[in-house]
This record gives C-alpha cells, sequence and structure tokens, in this order.
C-alpha cells in the first residue's frame, strides 16, 4: 500500500567518505558540503562524531561544521556513538539531527558500539534527554534491518519490538538500513509493509546498500511500499565495508533524484546545483581509494 506524503532525501557524504583510505582535505570537504546544501535535500548526514582512532576520516568535524553554509529546508545530520559523541554534536547549533546506529544484530552491536543492544537502548534513553535540551532530534539508524551474517536472530516483529520501544522514548524518525547489501525487492516490500502500517506516527525512511544494477528495484519496491524517505551518497559511493561483493555500495543519489523526478510531492530539487555538485564529487573521490 502506498503512503502518500513528501519525498524526504537525505544525502550522506559521510557514509560515502568515511571509509577513504587517504584524508580528503578539510577545505575540499567544506567545498562539496556546501555545495550539496544548495542542492535542496531534506536532510545532509555531514559528519560523525566518534574516535578518530575508529573513523579518522571523521576526525575534523567539528572545524567542518563551523564552515558550513545552511540553507532554508536542509537540516545537517551528524552521526554519534556514545554519550561523548552527543555532547559534541549537542554543543553545536547547527545539528539539527543525532544519527545512532542501533543494531538488531546483538553481535554487530558489540562489534560497532561496543554496547549490548540493551545498554544501547539505555544510552538512547539518555541520548534522547540531551536531544530535547539541545532541541535537536535522534534518528535511529535500524542497522542489520534485512538480516546479519553472524546467525543472530532476526525477525520483523523483533525490529517492531524495538522500534516500539524506541518511539515510547519520544523518538519519531528510523531509518531501515541494509548494512551488509542484502535486501532484495522481496524483503524490502515485506519489512516496509510490515512496519509502517504498525507505526503511521512515525517517520520510517530507508538506507540501502546496493549492486550498480539493483538500486532500482530496490527503491521501486520501497516507493510501492509506501516509503518516502531515501538515503543515498552521490554516484553511489562508499557505504559498505563489510559486503561480501565490493562493487557493493550506496545507493545512487542523483540517480533516485531522476528517478523520482515525476512523482507527486517531491521536493524542489535545484538541478543546476546538484550538477556543481557532482563535478566537486569526483575531484572528493579521486583523493583516495574505498577501503573495500
Amino acid at each position: 500500500m502506498e503512503k502518500q506524503g513528501r519525498l524526504k532525501f537525505v544525502e550522506c557524504p559521510r557514509d560515502a567518505m568515511q571509509g577513504m583510505s587517504a584524508f580528503v582535505p578539510t577545505e575540499l570537504k567544506i567545498e562539496y558540503l556546501n555545495q550539496l546544501l544548495r542542492v535542496g535535500f531534506d536532510t545532509l548526514d555531514f559528519g560523525s562524531f566518534v574516535s578518530p582512532q575508529a573513523i579518522p576520516q571523521m576526525r575534523d568535524t567539528k572545524e567542518v561544521v563551523q564552515h558550513l553554509q545552511l540553507q532554508e529546508g536542509t537540516d545537517l545530520l551528524a552521526i554519534v556513538a556514545n554519550l561523548k559523541g552527543a555532547q559534541d554534536a549537542c554543543s553545536f547549533e547547527q545539528i539539527r539531527f543525532m544519527g545512532y546506529p542501533f543494531s538488531i544484530s546483538e553481535t554487530f552491536q558489540l562489534r560497532n558500539t561496543n554496547s549490548t543492544i540493551e545498554k544501547s537502548f539505555e544510552l538512547v534513553k539518555r541520548m534522547q534527554n540531551m536531544a530535547i535540551d539541545s532541541e535537536k532530534e535522534i534518528v535511529i539508524y535500524l542497522s542489520m534491518a534485512f538480516g546479519n551474517p553472524y546467525g543472530d536472530e532476526w525477525n520483523a516483529d523483533k525490529i517492531a519490538l524495538w522500534m516500539d520501544r524506541l518511539a515510547s522514548l519520544g523518538i519519531h524518525k528510523f531509518a531501515l538500513s541494509d548494512t551488509i547489501g542484502v535486501s532484495t525487492p522481496e524483503s524490502i516490500r515485506y519489512l516496509v509493509g510490515f512496519v509502517l502500517p504498525r507505526f503511521p506516527a512515525l517517520e520510517i525512511g530507508a538506507h540501502f546498500h546496493s549492486l550498480p544494477d539493483k538500486w532500482e528495484e530496490k527503491l521501486e519496491a520501497a516507493y510501492h511500499a509506501g516509503c518516502r524517505r531515501f538515503d543515498g551518497a552521490l554516484k553511489a559511493y562508499g557505504g559498505c565495508p563489510m559486503a561480501k561483493d565490493e562493487l557493493v555500495g550506496n545507493m545512487p543519489m542523483e540517480k533516485m533524484l531522476l528517478h523520482l523526478k515525476n512523482k507527486a510531492l517531491m521536493p524542489d530539487i535545484h538541478w543546476e546545483e546538484l550538477q556543481k555538485a557532482l563535478l566537486i564529487c569526483e575531484r572528493v573521490f579521486s583523493q583516495a581509494k574505498l577501503k573495500h
């Protein structure tokens, strides 16, 4: 069942850049992000407040955010993984959203955030209080939403259970995240169709990873199941260091925009600014090879 609502696009240069082996110069990051801010995306996932040992590419996020030229209609999102990161994000008025990776897989949650799922829930509870005090919102990325490689329990009821608990904290935005690129049109239709009717008051988006020739069928499956919020990255860079196939990456934002261009309630995308962003994108990603 299709859900009527304004389409929202979340451009994720942070996800695209964070796996690069060589450091992207801070000045180039700022230039690229400022151009992306002119395109008309709903949200720009621009950086992260995590350990520089874990993600060295994002070690300059504090400096970068201070040079971003905010545009009306586009909000900044930063990824956080612990209270220190949340405190850092909350100290910047420019940032509207804090993204937190909350895995349905116990094994992955331990590997990714050094915390169990239950402890992560308690952490989110504290982060939510910080977000409210700082007039920010948390976006929960439900990682491993379409399965995991560890043999951990997976089913749609488990996802709905955690969504319900997290929503009880006052969190309204979620992204079904295909961390390892295993989703299919069938599994997308099933899961989106399962959670959307159960949580009509929530904004539930899709953060897929895909092979270059599979993005369109995944986008179509999610759209026709009712999803109206889509993450992606220009040129499909980055996104899936854990996938078995090194060709798996983010959903190609520029192709998604064109594919949905004539749909109802499409946002006002500035196509000339998008073309300029694509040119800078080539410069950014010619700097280094991705760690795949």
